[in-house]
Protein backbone atom coordinates (compact mmCIF):
# COMPACT_ATOMS: atom_id res chain seq x y z
CA UNK A 1 0.00 0.00 0.00
CA UNK A 2 1.24 3.52 -0.78
CA UNK A 3 2.41 5.89 1.94
CA UNK A 4 -0.59 7.62 3.60
CA UNK A 5 -1.21 11.29 2.94
CA UNK A 6 -2.96 11.31 -0.44
CA UNK A 7 -6.64 12.10 -1.07
CA UNK A 8 -7.20 8.42 -1.87
CA UNK A 9 -5.25 7.25 1.16
CA UNK A 10 -5.27 10.04 3.78
CA UNK A 11 -3.06 10.08 6.85
CA UNK A 12 -5.38 9.18 9.72
CA UNK A 13 -4.45 10.43 13.19
CA UNK A 14 -6.26 9.92 16.49
CA UNK A 15 -5.71 12.65 19.08
CA UNK A 16 -6.74 11.70 22.62
CA UNK A 17 -7.56 14.83 24.61
CA UNK A 18 -9.42 17.87 23.26
CA UNK A 19 -7.63 20.57 25.22
CA UNK A 20 -5.15 23.16 23.91
CA UNK A 21 -2.37 20.64 23.16
CA UNK A 22 -4.75 18.39 21.24
CA UNK A 23 -6.10 21.27 19.16
CA UNK A 24 -2.66 22.76 18.49
CA UNK A 25 -1.42 19.37 17.30
CA UNK A 26 -4.47 19.02 15.06
CA UNK A 27 -3.98 22.53 13.68
CA UNK A 28 -0.36 21.80 12.72
CA UNK A 29 -1.34 18.58 10.99
CA UNK A 30 -3.86 20.44 8.85
CA UNK A 31 -1.30 23.10 7.95
CA UNK A 32 0.83 20.61 6.01
CA UNK A 33 0.70 21.44 2.33
CA UNK A 34 0.21 18.58 -0.12
CA UNK A 35 -0.75 16.20 2.68
CA UNK A 36 -4.27 14.83 3.06
CA UNK A 37 -4.99 14.38 6.76
CA UNK A 38 -7.98 13.17 8.74
CA UNK A 39 -7.94 13.82 12.49
CA UNK A 40 -10.36 12.29 14.97
CA UNK A 41 -10.19 14.14 18.29
CA UNK A 42 -11.36 12.22 21.36
CA UNK A 43 -12.35 13.47 24.80
CA UNK A 44 -14.02 11.77 27.72
CA UNK A 45 -16.18 14.87 28.26
CA UNK A 46 -18.98 15.79 25.83
CA UNK A 47 -17.45 19.26 25.45
CA UNK A 48 -14.11 20.22 23.88
CA UNK A 49 -11.36 22.69 24.92
CA UNK A 50 -10.17 21.02 28.13
CA UNK A 51 -8.85 23.46 30.73
CA UNK A 52 -9.87 26.47 28.66
CA UNK A 53 -13.45 25.56 29.57
CA UNK A 54 -12.91 23.80 32.89
CA UNK A 55 -9.74 25.42 34.28
CA UNK A 56 -9.46 29.06 33.21
CA UNK A 57 -11.03 31.31 35.85
CA UNK A 58 -14.55 32.49 34.99
CA UNK A 59 -13.54 36.14 35.43
CA UNK A 60 -10.81 35.74 32.77
CA UNK A 61 -12.99 35.61 29.68
CA UNK A 62 -10.35 37.13 27.41
CA UNK A 63 -8.12 34.10 27.87
CA UNK A 64 -10.97 31.86 26.74
CA UNK A 65 -11.12 33.63 23.37
CA UNK A 66 -8.40 31.20 22.19
CA UNK A 67 -11.27 28.80 21.45
CA UNK A 68 -11.95 30.80 18.28
CA UNK A 69 -8.67 29.45 16.93
CA UNK A 70 -9.71 25.93 17.85
CA UNK A 71 -13.07 26.42 16.12
CA UNK A 72 -11.24 27.28 12.89
CA UNK A 73 -9.28 24.06 13.22
CA UNK A 74 -12.51 22.13 13.75
CA UNK A 75 -13.90 23.60 10.51
CA UNK A 76 -11.42 21.56 8.46
CA UNK A 77 -13.13 18.93 6.31
CA UNK A 78 -10.95 16.16 7.74
CA UNK A 79 -11.80 16.95 11.39
CA UNK A 80 -14.14 14.97 13.63
CA UNK A 81 -14.80 15.26 17.37
CA UNK A 82 -15.80 12.25 19.46
CA UNK A 83 -16.89 13.58 22.84
CA UNK A 84 -18.07 11.48 25.78
CA UNK A 85 -15.66 8.74 24.68
CA UNK A 86 -13.19 7.45 27.27
CA UNK A 87 -9.86 5.99 26.23
CA UNK A 88 -9.33 2.71 28.04
CA UNK A 89 -13.05 2.09 28.52
CA UNK A 90 -14.90 2.82 25.29
CA UNK A 91 -11.89 2.45 23.01
CA UNK A 92 -8.48 0.94 23.73
CA UNK A 93 -5.00 1.23 22.32
CA UNK A 94 -5.44 -1.80 20.07
CA UNK A 95 -8.63 -0.26 18.65
CA UNK A 96 -6.79 2.92 17.72
CA UNK A 97 -3.84 1.05 16.28
CA UNK A 98 -6.15 -0.86 13.97
CA UNK A 99 -7.86 2.30 12.66
CA UNK A 100 -5.17 5.03 12.61
CA UNK A 101 -1.65 5.55 11.31
CA UNK A 102 -0.68 7.48 14.44
CA UNK A 103 -2.02 8.31 17.89
CA UNK A 104 -1.21 11.51 19.81
CA UNK A 105 -1.95 11.53 23.53
CA UNK A 106 -2.73 15.01 24.87
CA UNK A 107 -4.57 14.19 28.08
CA UNK A 108 -3.02 16.83 30.35
CA UNK A 109 -2.21 16.45 34.04
CA UNK A 110 -5.45 15.82 35.89
CA UNK A 111 -4.11 14.66 39.27
CA UNK A 112 -2.94 17.01 42.00
CA UNK A 113 0.16 16.59 44.11
CA UNK A 114 -0.22 16.01 47.83
CA UNK A 115 1.43 17.99 50.61
CA UNK A 116 2.41 14.82 52.44
CA UNK A 117 1.76 16.24 55.91
CA UNK A 118 -0.27 15.00 58.92
CA UNK A 119 -3.91 16.01 58.79
CA UNK A 120 -4.00 16.49 55.03
CA UNK A 121 -6.97 14.13 54.75
CA UNK A 122 -9.13 15.97 57.29
CA UNK A 123 -12.55 17.19 56.16
CA UNK A 124 -12.33 20.70 54.64
CA UNK A 125 -8.90 19.93 53.17
CA UNK A 126 -9.14 19.92 49.36
CA UNK A 127 -7.10 20.19 46.23
CA UNK A 128 -7.36 23.41 44.26
CA UNK A 129 -8.01 21.19 41.23
CA UNK A 130 -11.33 20.08 42.71
CA UNK A 131 -12.43 23.59 43.63
CA UNK A 132 -11.52 25.06 40.23
CA UNK A 133 -13.31 22.26 38.37
CA UNK A 134 -16.34 22.66 40.66
CA UNK A 135 -16.80 26.38 40.11
CA UNK A 136 -16.14 25.97 36.39
CA UNK A 137 -18.91 23.39 36.00
CA UNK A 138 -16.86 20.27 35.21
CA UNK A 139 -19.34 17.35 35.25
CA UNK A 140 -17.05 15.13 37.35
CA UNK A 141 -16.98 17.68 40.18
CA UNK A 142 -20.53 19.03 40.02
CA UNK A 143 -21.66 17.47 43.30
CA UNK A 144 -18.68 18.30 45.50
CA UNK A 145 -19.24 20.39 48.62
CA UNK A 146 -17.02 23.12 50.04
CA UNK A 147 -17.71 24.67 53.43
CA UNK A 148 -17.52 28.40 52.78
CA UNK A 149 -18.99 29.16 56.19
CA UNK A 150 -15.40 29.21 57.45
CA UNK A 151 -14.01 32.69 58.05
CA UNK A 152 -10.36 31.87 57.32
CA UNK A 153 -9.02 29.90 54.35
CA UNK A 154 -5.49 28.88 53.39
CA UNK A 155 -4.37 28.32 49.80
CA UNK A 156 -1.05 26.50 49.69
CA UNK A 157 0.99 27.51 46.65
CA UNK A 158 1.79 30.71 44.77
CA UNK A 159 1.10 29.76 41.16
CA UNK A 160 -1.62 31.26 38.97
CA UNK A 161 -4.10 28.55 39.99
CA UNK A 162 -3.61 29.39 43.68
CA UNK A 163 -4.16 33.06 42.91
CA UNK A 164 -7.30 32.23 40.90
CA UNK A 165 -8.73 30.33 43.87
CA UNK A 166 -7.92 33.18 46.24
CA UNK A 167 -9.46 35.75 43.90
CA UNK A 168 -12.70 33.79 43.50
CA UNK A 169 -12.95 33.49 47.29
CA UNK A 170 -12.41 37.24 47.71
CA UNK A 171 -14.78 38.51 45.05
CA UNK A 172 -18.42 39.18 45.82
CA UNK A 173 -21.21 37.11 44.30
CA UNK A 174 -22.34 40.24 42.44
CA UNK A 175 -18.94 40.53 40.75
CA UNK A 176 -18.93 36.84 39.83
CA UNK A 177 -22.54 36.93 38.59
CA UNK A 178 -21.39 38.59 35.36
CA UNK A 179 -19.07 35.66 34.51
CA UNK A 180 -19.67 32.11 33.31
CA UNK A 181 -19.09 30.62 36.76
CA UNK A 182 -21.31 27.57 37.32
CA UNK A 183 -24.67 28.39 38.89
CA UNK A 184 -24.28 25.82 41.66
CA UNK A 185 -20.99 27.44 42.69
CA UNK A 186 -22.43 30.94 42.53
CA UNK A 187 -25.25 29.89 44.85
CA UNK A 188 -22.75 28.65 47.45
CA UNK A 189 -20.47 31.67 47.06
CA UNK A 190 -23.44 33.97 47.71
CA UNK A 191 -23.57 32.53 51.23
CA UNK A 192 -19.81 32.67 51.78
CA UNK A 193 -18.58 33.92 55.15
CA UNK A 194 -14.92 33.96 54.16
CA UNK A 195 -13.09 37.03 55.46
CA UNK A 196 -9.40 36.08 55.41
CA UNK A 197 -7.61 34.21 52.63
CA UNK A 198 -3.96 33.22 53.17
CA UNK A 199 -1.87 32.41 50.09
CA UNK A 200 1.23 30.56 51.25
CA UNK A 201 4.54 30.35 49.39
CA UNK A 202 7.49 28.28 50.60
CA UNK A 203 10.02 30.56 48.92
CA UNK A 204 10.31 34.33 48.59
CA UNK A 205 8.65 36.99 46.40
CA UNK A 206 11.29 36.64 43.68
CA UNK A 207 10.50 32.93 43.31
CA UNK A 208 6.68 33.20 43.26
CA UNK A 209 5.26 31.41 40.22
CA UNK A 210 2.25 33.65 39.63
CA UNK A 211 2.53 36.15 36.78
CA UNK A 212 2.73 39.92 37.08
CA UNK A 213 -0.83 40.50 35.75
CA UNK A 214 -2.17 38.06 38.36
CA UNK A 215 -0.50 39.81 41.29
CA UNK A 216 -1.58 43.21 39.96
CA UNK A 217 -5.18 41.99 39.68
CA UNK A 218 -5.11 40.99 43.35
CA UNK A 219 -4.86 44.64 44.34
CA UNK A 220 -7.82 45.58 42.15
CA UNK A 221 -10.51 43.56 43.96
CA UNK A 222 -12.78 46.32 45.33
CA UNK A 223 -13.73 44.75 48.67
CA UNK A 224 -10.37 43.20 49.55
CA UNK A 225 -7.21 44.48 51.20
CA UNK A 226 -3.96 42.80 50.11
CA UNK A 227 -1.70 42.31 53.11
CA UNK A 228 2.00 41.44 52.85
CA UNK A 229 4.32 41.37 55.86
CA UNK A 230 7.26 43.74 55.27
CA UNK A 231 9.79 41.21 56.56
CA UNK A 232 8.53 38.59 54.08
CA UNK A 233 8.52 41.03 51.16
CA UNK A 234 12.15 41.95 51.77
CA UNK A 235 14.56 40.03 49.55
CA UNK A 236 17.46 38.14 51.06
CA UNK A 237 20.93 38.72 49.53
CA UNK A 238 20.75 35.60 47.36
CA UNK A 239 17.39 36.64 45.88
CA UNK A 240 18.63 40.18 45.30
CA UNK A 241 21.59 38.81 43.38
CA UNK A 242 19.36 36.44 41.35
CA UNK A 243 16.98 39.32 40.55
CA UNK A 244 19.83 41.54 39.39
CA UNK A 245 21.15 38.79 37.11
CA UNK A 246 17.75 37.70 35.80
CA UNK A 247 16.88 38.31 32.15
CA UNK A 248 13.16 38.02 32.96
CA UNK A 249 12.05 41.63 32.63
CA UNK A 250 8.74 41.17 34.42
CA UNK A 251 10.31 39.68 37.55
CA UNK A 252 11.44 43.06 38.92
CA UNK A 253 7.94 44.44 38.37
CA UNK A 254 6.43 41.48 40.23
CA UNK A 255 8.69 42.02 43.24
CA UNK A 256 7.99 45.75 43.11
CA UNK A 257 4.23 45.15 43.32
CA UNK A 258 4.61 42.76 46.25
CA UNK A 259 6.76 45.25 48.14
CA UNK A 260 4.28 48.01 47.36
CA UNK A 261 1.53 45.95 49.03
CA UNK A 262 3.80 45.49 52.04
CA UNK A 263 4.13 49.27 52.36
CA UNK A 264 0.39 49.98 52.05
CA UNK A 265 -1.80 50.20 55.14
CA UNK A 266 -5.07 48.21 55.01
CA UNK A 267 -8.20 50.18 54.17
CA UNK A 268 -10.51 48.20 56.45
CA UNK A 269 -12.25 46.37 53.62
CA UNK A 270 -14.56 43.40 54.31
CA UNK A 271 -12.04 40.80 53.13
CA UNK A 272 -8.29 40.44 53.47
CA UNK A 273 -5.97 38.56 51.14
CA UNK A 274 -2.75 37.71 52.97
CA UNK A 275 0.25 36.96 50.74
CA UNK A 276 2.75 35.01 52.81
CA UNK A 277 6.26 34.00 51.80
CA UNK A 278 8.95 31.69 53.19
CA UNK A 279 6.45 29.50 55.05
CA UNK A 280 5.52 25.84 54.60
CA UNK A 281 2.65 23.90 56.17
CA UNK A 282 3.87 20.97 58.25
CA UNK A 283 0.58 19.86 59.83
CA UNK A 284 -3.16 20.42 59.65
CA UNK A 285 -4.85 20.28 63.04
CA UNK A 286 -8.50 19.38 63.67
CA UNK A 287 -11.25 21.58 65.07
CA UNK A 288 -13.82 20.29 67.55
CA UNK A 289 -16.03 19.05 64.69
CA UNK A 290 -13.19 16.93 63.24
CA UNK A 291 -12.56 19.14 60.21
CA UNK A 292 -9.62 21.42 59.62
CA UNK A 293 -9.23 23.93 62.44
CA UNK A 294 -5.68 25.13 62.03
CA UNK A 295 -2.37 24.84 60.26
CA UNK A 296 1.13 24.73 61.66
CA UNK A 297 3.67 26.59 59.55
CA UNK A 298 7.44 26.43 59.57
CA UNK A 299 9.39 29.49 58.51
CA UNK A 300 12.00 28.91 55.81
CA UNK A 301 15.24 30.45 54.71
CA UNK A 302 16.66 30.23 51.21
CA UNK A 303 19.86 28.40 50.39
CA UNK A 304 21.50 27.78 47.02
CA UNK A 305 21.73 24.18 45.86
CA UNK A 306 24.56 22.80 43.77
CA UNK A 307 22.81 23.90 40.57
CA UNK A 308 22.45 27.54 41.52
CA UNK A 309 18.75 27.27 42.42
CA UNK A 310 17.42 28.80 45.63
CA UNK A 311 15.72 26.18 47.79
CA UNK A 312 13.73 26.64 51.00
CA UNK A 313 15.23 25.19 54.16
CA UNK A 314 13.12 25.00 57.33
CA UNK A 315 14.24 26.95 60.38
CA UNK A 316 13.29 26.25 64.00
CA UNK A 317 10.65 28.99 63.94
CA UNK A 318 7.04 27.83 63.67
CA UNK A 319 3.66 29.54 63.62
CA UNK A 320 0.10 28.38 64.14
CA UNK A 321 -2.48 29.72 61.68
CA UNK A 322 -6.17 29.46 62.51
CA UNK A 323 -7.94 28.35 59.31
CA UNK A 324 -11.03 26.24 58.74
CA UNK A 325 -10.61 25.41 55.07
CA UNK A 326 -7.51 24.50 53.05
CA UNK A 327 -6.83 24.25 49.32
CA UNK A 328 -3.53 22.81 48.14
CA UNK A 329 -2.14 24.03 44.83
CA UNK A 330 1.37 22.61 44.78
CA UNK A 331 1.47 21.05 41.33
CA UNK A 332 -0.16 18.47 39.11
CA UNK A 333 0.76 15.17 37.55
CA UNK A 334 -0.55 13.13 34.67
CA UNK A 335 -2.43 9.86 34.97
CA UNK A 336 -1.22 6.66 33.32
CA UNK A 337 -3.17 5.47 30.28
CA UNK A 338 -3.86 1.77 29.66
CA UNK A 339 -1.15 0.22 27.53
CA UNK A 340 0.89 3.43 27.16
CA UNK A 341 4.41 3.52 28.69
CA UNK A 342 4.44 5.88 31.69
CA UNK A 343 7.04 7.53 33.92
CA UNK A 344 5.38 7.32 37.32
CA UNK A 345 8.21 9.26 38.96
CA UNK A 346 7.62 12.23 36.66
CA UNK A 347 3.88 11.75 36.07
CA UNK A 348 4.23 11.84 32.27
CA UNK A 349 4.07 9.43 29.34
CA UNK A 350 7.53 8.01 28.63
CA UNK A 351 8.73 9.99 25.62
CA UNK A 352 11.61 11.63 23.85
CA UNK A 353 10.55 15.08 22.60
CA UNK A 354 7.08 13.68 21.94
CA UNK A 355 7.85 10.21 20.59
CA UNK A 356 6.57 7.60 23.04
CA UNK A 357 9.36 5.25 24.10
CA UNK A 358 9.31 1.87 25.83
CA UNK A 359 11.25 0.79 28.91
CA UNK A 360 14.44 0.40 26.90
CA UNK A 361 14.14 3.89 25.42
CA UNK A 362 13.17 2.63 21.96
CA UNK A 363 10.40 4.54 20.13
CA UNK A 364 6.98 2.87 20.09
CA UNK A 365 5.85 3.10 16.45
CA UNK A 366 2.94 5.44 15.81
CA UNK A 367 2.52 6.71 19.40
CA UNK A 368 3.16 10.33 20.43
CA UNK A 369 2.52 12.69 23.32
CA UNK A 370 1.90 16.45 23.53
CA UNK A 371 1.20 19.00 26.23
CA UNK A 372 1.37 18.41 29.97
CA UNK A 373 1.22 14.61 29.66
CA UNK A 374 4.41 14.94 27.58
CA UNK A 375 6.46 17.53 29.48
CA UNK A 376 4.75 17.95 32.86
CA UNK A 377 2.50 20.78 34.09
CA UNK A 378 4.43 23.87 33.05
CA UNK A 379 3.78 26.99 31.05
CA UNK A 380 0.63 28.75 29.94
CA UNK A 381 -1.94 27.81 27.28
CA UNK A 382 0.24 29.14 24.47
CA UNK A 383 3.21 27.06 25.62
CA UNK A 384 1.37 24.00 24.34
CA UNK A 385 1.58 25.24 20.76
CA UNK A 386 5.36 24.89 20.37
CA UNK A 387 5.19 21.63 22.32
CA UNK A 388 2.56 20.20 19.96
CA UNK A 389 4.36 21.43 16.85
CA UNK A 390 7.50 19.63 18.03
CA UNK A 391 5.53 16.40 18.44
CA UNK A 392 3.80 16.65 15.07
CA UNK A 393 7.12 17.40 13.37
CA UNK A 394 8.46 14.09 14.65
CA UNK A 395 5.31 12.34 13.50
CA UNK A 396 5.85 13.77 10.01
CA UNK A 397 9.50 12.65 10.06
CA UNK A 398 8.30 9.14 10.88
CA UNK A 399 5.73 9.33 8.09
CA UNK A 400 8.49 10.18 5.61
CA UNK A 401 10.54 7.23 6.92
CA UNK A 402 7.62 4.76 6.86
CA UNK A 403 7.74 4.34 10.65
CA UNK A 404 4.03 4.83 11.38
CA UNK A 405 1.38 2.21 12.03
CA UNK A 406 -0.22 0.10 9.30
CA UNK A 407 -3.87 -0.09 10.40
CA UNK A 408 -6.12 -2.93 9.30
CA UNK A 409 -9.15 -0.63 8.92
CA UNK A 410 -7.85 2.78 7.80
CA UNK A 411 -11.15 4.40 6.95
CA UNK A 412 -13.19 7.10 8.65
CA UNK A 413 -16.32 4.97 8.30
CA UNK A 414 -14.77 1.98 10.05
CA UNK A 415 -13.62 4.09 12.99
CA UNK A 416 -16.99 5.79 13.31
CA UNK A 417 -18.81 2.45 13.30
CA UNK A 418 -16.54 1.02 15.99
CA UNK A 419 -16.76 4.06 18.27
CA UNK A 420 -20.53 4.37 18.08
CA UNK A 421 -20.97 0.66 18.70
CA UNK A 422 -18.96 1.04 21.92
CA UNK A 423 -20.42 4.39 23.00
CA UNK A 424 -23.75 5.24 21.36
CA UNK A 425 -23.98 8.50 23.35
CA UNK A 426 -21.24 10.20 21.35
CA UNK A 427 -21.21 14.00 21.11
CA UNK A 428 -19.81 15.38 17.85
CA UNK A 429 -18.69 18.93 17.12
CA UNK A 430 -22.10 19.90 15.76
CA UNK A 431 -23.54 18.85 19.11
CA UNK A 432 -21.01 21.08 20.85
CA UNK A 433 -21.85 24.02 18.59
CA UNK A 434 -25.50 23.64 19.52
CA UNK A 435 -24.66 23.38 23.24
CA UNK A 436 -22.47 26.46 22.91
CA UNK A 437 -25.35 28.34 21.29
CA UNK A 438 -27.79 27.25 23.99
CA UNK A 439 -25.43 28.17 26.85
CA UNK A 440 -24.87 31.59 25.30
CA UNK A 441 -28.61 32.13 24.88
CA UNK A 442 -29.16 31.21 28.54
CA UNK A 443 -26.60 33.76 29.64
CA UNK A 444 -27.66 36.70 27.45
CA UNK A 445 -30.71 37.87 29.49
CA UNK A 446 -28.52 37.84 32.63
CA UNK A 447 -25.65 39.78 31.09
CA UNK A 448 -23.40 36.73 31.30
CA UNK A 449 -21.17 35.13 28.62
CA UNK A 450 -23.00 31.84 29.08
CA UNK A 451 -24.80 29.69 31.63
CA UNK A 452 -23.16 26.28 31.49
CA UNK A 453 -24.68 22.85 31.40
CA UNK A 454 -22.81 21.02 34.13
CA UNK A 455 -23.86 17.38 33.77
CA UNK A 456 -23.80 15.01 30.82
CA UNK A 457 -27.49 14.37 31.35
CA UNK A 458 -28.29 18.10 31.09
CA UNK A 459 -26.31 18.31 27.88
CA UNK A 460 -28.07 15.31 26.36
CA UNK A 461 -31.51 16.65 27.33
CA UNK A 462 -30.67 20.05 25.86
CA UNK A 463 -30.00 18.32 22.56
CA UNK A 464 -33.31 16.48 22.76
CA UNK A 465 -31.86 13.05 23.42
Amino acid sequence: MSRPGTPEHPLRVAVVGAGPAGFFATEHLFKQADLSVEVDLFDRLPTPFGLVRAGVAPDHQKIKSVTRVYEKTAANQGFRFFGNVTFGADVGLDDLRSHYHAVIFATGAEKDRALGIPGEDLPRSHSATEFVAWYNGHPDYRDLEFDLSQKSVAVVGVGNVAVDVARILCKTAEELATTDIADHALDVLRESRVEDVYVLGRRGPAQAAFTTPEIKEMGEIPGTDVIVLPEEARLDPLSEKALAESEERTLARKVELIQKYAGTAPHGRPRRLHLRFLVSPVELTPAADGGVGGMRLVHNELRADGKGNLRPRPTERTEDLEVGLVFRSVGYRGAALPGVPFRDDWGVISNECGRVVDGSGAPVPGLYAAGWIKRGPSGIIGTNKACSVETVSLLLEDLASDRLLTPEHPSAQAADKLIRSRQPAVFDFEDWKRLDELETERGAPLGRPRVKFTTVREMAEALGR
